[in-house]
């Protein structure tokens, strides 16, 4: 199978886009562990899948989640770092009206604890000089704004700058053939999207900004598969990139009221 033999840590792996992609990942033949915040529906063990719970936002959560990785697994050979999510509980919002606390708040939940898992997986891969995959999700807002339903500033500031330390790391360990890749979706059907998923007007929107397959959210499911090729050596030639998984919303104009 395409992961046959691969040890994979997904980071925010204990629901919406990180559970998919954890199950997906442990299907087609990783050892997977998901480390995530806690969720009472899940079983500590799925098949070849684990889960331990952990708030990323602790950097010594994160060399740990590195850490019992290898401990349960036996090895680490990729990374795919979903944890995040929207800021609006702290106040995100237009610049205008963003406070420095949500700012702050923001850029710790979905850029910080990239930059510490990522931090972590690298000191790995370099000290047991071998290589490895690293996959961070972005958002389609990074680059392409929907300013009448999702204004968030500082969140798509902070997946911006997802994109590039990504970039930045790619380029600087390309030789130590560790490579690091981004996947920016558009809107999927997550716990974080229920605002926009119960609005009318937003799914009316949705239909026009991303039209693909009759004009729908994005599944979580829809990201699972490029996570997955992006963490097996079917993509050994690939660093660097930022692929938009997100229905047509980068190249679509979109129609509101």
């Amino acid at each position: 199978m395409q992961l046959n033999n691969k040890h994979i840590l997904v980071a925010g792996g204990t629901s919406g886009i990180g559970l998919a992609a954890a199950r997906y990942c442990a299907e087609k033949g990783a050892k997977v562990m998901a480390v995530g915040k806690p969720n009472p529906e899940l079983q500590s063990v799925e098949g070849r899948l684990e889960f331990e719970f952990l708030d990323l936002t602790e950097e010594s959560n994160c060399s740990a989640a590195i850490e019992t990785c290898v401990d349960r697994l036996g090895d680490l050979d990729g990374l795919f770092h979903v944890a995040g999510g929207s800021g609006r509980s702290f106040g995100d919002g237009p610049l205008h009206s963003l406070t420095l606390d949500a700012w702050r708040a923001t850029f710790q939940l979905n850029l910080e604890t990239m930059m510490m898992t990522n931090r972590a997986a690298i000191r790995f891969f370099l000290n047991q000089h071998k290589g490895g995959s690293i996959v961070n999700l972005s958002s389609v807002l990074a680059a392409h704004p929907s300013p009448a339903f999702f204004s968030t500033h500082a969140y798509a500031a902070a997946k911006a700058a997802a994109i590039g330390l990504s970039t930045a790391a790619a380029a600087h360990y390309a030789q130590h053939n560790i490579r690091v890749n981004v996947i920016a979706p558009g809107l999927v059907e997550t716990p974080m999207s229920a605002r926009a998923s119960s609005d009318p007007a937003i799914q009316s929107f949705i239909t026009t900004k991303q039209p693909l397959d009759g004009g729908r959210i994005g599944r979580p499911e829809d990201i699972s598969a490029m996570a997955a090729l992006l963490l097996s050596n079917e993509a050994s030639f690939i660093t660097g990139q930022t692929i938009h998984i997100d229905g047509g919303w980068s190249v679509s104009e979109g129609q509101h009221a």
